[in-house]
């Protein structure tokens, strides 16, 4: 929902990295790089050293923005990196929640909650990625495509969200199975708002 206002503020910040870090990584580099410290994460959730785990998921997402900067600035882009990148995304966006389910010290009722939360980004995903497909098909309106690989239609939980929400999830462990639900109705309420815009447009 912020992501179009917080792009260009993320590009601002990383120019001076990504303008360094790019005569020694390239784009796809940086993404396995983001994706290493996405595992880790989830190695340190299930040993249950969140605080660690944390800084690792952190990290992970400052990295994950510095690719696309990095393509863009070295002239770079391409649509396996865009693919890749997203890939690599919603691996690490699956693994998080369920590695904290496999933390020993957590109650085994948070697996009904994971499920409906897992099945909601199920239909999330379904919802905009075929809906991307379809706007750059008829060369639909302009939905930020300038700073993503592909046009993403807006919802109610996108990049900014999810990473302050699953930061919620290490912060307070203690209340995962309600930010399981939280989560799942946001996304729900995103993939409402994506069906209606494609009623209103796609006919």
């Amino acid at each position: 929902m912020i992501d179009r206002y917080l792009r260009p503020i993320k590009e601002k910040l990383l120019l001076p990295t990504a303008q360094k870090v790019s005569n020694y990584f390239t784009p796809n580099q940086i993404s396995f790089i983001a994706f290493a410290f996405g595992i880790l994460s989830c190695v340190l959730i299930i040993i249950n050293h969140l605080y660690f785990a944390l800084s690792f998921w952190l990290i992970n997402r400052i990295i994950d923005g510095l690719d696309g900067t990095v393509a863009r600035i070295s002239k770079r882009q391409s649509d396996w990196g865009g693919y890749l990148d997203i890939m690599l995304d919603f691996i690490i966006y699956a693994l998080i929640p369920i590695s904290f389910a496999l933390n020993l010290n957590l109650n085994n009722s948070i697996f009904l909650p994971l499920s409906i939360m897992l099945a909601s980004f199920y239909i999330n995903s379904a919802s905009w990625m075929y809906l991307s497909a379809l706007i750059e098909k008829r060369s639909g309106p302009d939905l930020e495509k300038n700073l993503t690989s592909i046009p993403m239609p807006t919802g109610l939980i996108e990049g900014s969200e999810t990473i302050f929400l699953y930061t919620l999830f290490f912060l307070f462990s203690n209340y995962l199975n309600l930010l399981f639900i939280i989560v799942s109705g946001l996304t729900l309420i995103g993939t409402f708002q994506r069906i209606i815009w494609a009623f209103r447009n796609l006919k």
